[in-house]
């Protein structure tokens, strides 16, 4: 998802967004480790993708508060 994408986003969906995220990427930490991934990239971007949204989340929340 790109960040234009991402800032559309109400923060209620943002949280839920987040958290499908740190799931999948629990998930991707456990094939790799097991050996059913071999692609580390796929981790790497879903990481990247949760930053982008956890940063747009801080600001959506830095506005509503002011």
């Amino acid at each position: 998802m790109k960040v234009a994408e991402i800032r559309k986003l109400p923060t209620e969906e943002l949280a839920l967004e987040s958290t499908k995220l740190r799931e999948e990427i629990v998930e991707i930490k456990r094939r790799f480790a097991t050996g059913e991934v071999q692609n580390v990239r796929l981790l790497r971007v879903k990481r990247k993708e949760l930053a982008r949204m956890l940063t747009v989340l801080s600001e959506h929340l830095t506005k509503e508060t002011k």
